[in-house]
Parts: C-alpha cells; structure tokens; sequence
C-alpha cells in the first residue's frame, strides 16, 4: 500500500516540474519585414569614401533606439562582411528623417562592417518613411560586386532587442575615365579684305565698314591691334584723328571706331555672347580715332566665346583736298594671351 500511495506524488511532482520549466521559456516574435528599401551611394567606385542615403518603411510603431546597417556578402544567413566596406570612419549627415526624435541621433563606429545609430532617449515612434545619410563610409574595394545592406531596427540602445529588419543590394561598379587634350585657340576672322567708302562731299561723310569675328580660350584674353597709316593719295593724305572726336563735315579727316553710330548713320555695336569690349577711344558712339603708330582696339580679360565687332570708317574732305584715290593698307592683329 505503501508504494501504491507513493506514485501518484512522484508523477505529480513531475507534473508540476514541466509546467515551470515551460513558463521560463522566452517567447520569439518574428521581426516584421522592412519595406521600400534602398540605398543611394554617392560613388560606386571600389574603395570610394563616399554617401550612404538609406530610404525605408518601418511597419512597427515601436519607437526605436538604434538600428544597424550592415554591409554583408549575402542577403541571408550568417554576415560576412563585405571585404573592405567600413564604417569606421562615418558620421551622420544629417539627423534621421521621420525615425522618431527630430534630433540626439548619433553614431557608433565600433563595428567596421556596419553603419549604426542609437538614440537612448528616443520615445516618438517612427512615421512615414524614414531616410538616415551618412557620410564618410568607404565601399567595398572589389569592383563589379555586389553587396548587401541589411537594415535592423531596435528597441534598445544597445542593438539587443530586434523590431524590423530588410535587405537591400547594392554594388561597386567600374570606373570610366574619359579624357580629352583642349589646345589653345584663338579664332579670329576679317570678313572683308577690302573696304570702298562712300565718296565724301564738303557737306556729306563718306564712310564704310568692316567686320571681325574673335573668341579664345585663352586665360588671359586676347587683345586686337591695327597698325597702317592714314588715307593717303600721293603726297596728299586726310588728317588722321588724334582723339576722338565727331565726324564734321568740310575738314579733312580719317578715323574708325566700332560702334553704332548715328552721325553719320554707320556701324553696329558688338554681337556674341563673349566678354569682348572696344577699347577706349573706340567705345563711343559718333567720336572717331584714328593713330597711325597703331593701337589696340578690342580686348577681352578672360576666356570669351565669340563677339563680332563692325569697325567703322569716316573720311571727311573739304574745299582744298586734292582730287584722287585716296587709299591706306591697315593690318589687324589678334593676340592670345595665355
């Protein structure tokens, strides 16, 4: 009887056993999966430091303390980091975006193969979509390969504690290096060889005109000279202009500038998207020069597309001028100043 009596307190006590053990048992909730993941590098070059924008949609709204970003050679399994990659180095860019606190958010650097963050005091759940940029992060130094970002969230300081999780590949990729050889050049075109005037009056100017077109690419400029003597007909010539001055009717003169001018109506002011400008003395409307020691007439500081500038001519006469072709030979000259 004595033994009958004792095995229902031993199964018993078996029983109760196995209940406690069970109630000590933690329970696994799956993370949820992360969505709309992806990643923007700011270069895919092999071992670049570079950008990391990681975009995504946490589905829990537990608010979150730090999450991870490690860099993987597979999108499952165990992490082998990407040969290379480190985030020793990152910083945050700016504070995450719609991750919980608008700021605290800072970064630990402590393992190479992962970018993560943490916010200790953090207690505003996650909205929207969320954005954390990096900077600073070194990609992986095998070319053409792929790797793996998997985004954890947590809801301890201490990356413990798993809410979400996602992946997302990204890869290095090639480098193309283009390159081309710029020589110097300065273009620089007269449109005419030759220039007729107009016959003169004692009351009316006889003028002309001609065109040039220059651009460079040089540092410096360019500037345009001309150099020539005045009209001249034999022995008798018209009276170069000295300084600039009107064009006056009845007196002997010889004299150019590169403007639009209405007396007498003659000239085009410059055309072109370049930086070219008249030099002074041939920058105003109606005041005409002419230096036979020759001189400078256009000059551009800095590079400068193209201008087209109209030259100009007067030739006045009066009662006393000989008869005759009055004629001259002017050479323009451009010059690149690298």
């Amino acid at each position: 009887m004595t033994k009958i009596k004792t095995l229902p307190r031993l199964v018993g006590c078996l029983f109760l056993t196995a209940v406690m053990a069970l109630s000590y048992i933690p329970t696994i909730v799956a993370a949820s999966p992360i969505m709309n993941r992806s990643v923007v590098i700011g270069s895919s070059a092999a071992s670049a430091t570079t950008t990391y924008s990681l975009l995504f949609t946490v589905p829990s709204s537990t608010p979150i303390k730090s999450a991870s970003f490690a860099a993987c050679t597979t999108a499952s399994g165990a992490c082998t980091p990407a040969p290379g990659f480190s985030a020793s180095s990152s910083t945050l860019a700016d504070q995450p975006t719609n991750l919980g606190a608008a700021s605290g958010w800072t970064v630990n650097t402590a393992t190479a193969n992962e970018l993560r963050i943490l916010n200790a005091s953090n207690s505003t759940a996650p909205s929207g979509n969320q954005v954390v940029n990096f900077a600073g992060v070194v990609n992986p130094n095998t070319t053409n390969s792929t790797f793996y970002i998997r985004i954890t969230t947590f809801s301890d300081n201490a990356w413990t504690n798993v809410i979400d999780t996602g992946i997302v590949a990204s890869s290095t990729a090639g480098q193309v290096t283009v390159s081309v050889n710029i020589d110097e050049a300065l273009t620089f075109t007269l449109a005419s060889s030759s220039v007729s005037l107009s016959t003169p009056t004692i009351a009316s100017t006889g003028s002309g005109t001609s065109t040039m077109t220059v651009s460079t690419n040089a540092a410096r400029g360019y500037s345009v000279a001309y150099s020539g003597d005045t009209l001249k007909s034999g022995a008798n010539s018209l009276t170069a202009m000295a300084a600039p001055a009107d064009s006056t009717v009845n007196s002997k003169q010889f004299g150019i500038n590169l403007m639009s001018n209405t007396t007498p109506a003659i000239g085009s002011d410059k055309s072109g998207s370049g930086i070219g400008t008249p030099s002074t003395g041939y920058d105003a409307a109606n005041k005409f020069k002419f230096n036979t020691a020759g001189e400078t007439i256009v000059t551009a500081s800095a590079p400068t597309n193209t201008n087209t500038f109209t030259t100009s001519y007067i030739a006045n006469m009066d009662g006393s001028t000989a008869a005759g072709v009055y004629s001259t030979i002017l050479t323009y000259t451009a010059t690149a100043n690298f």
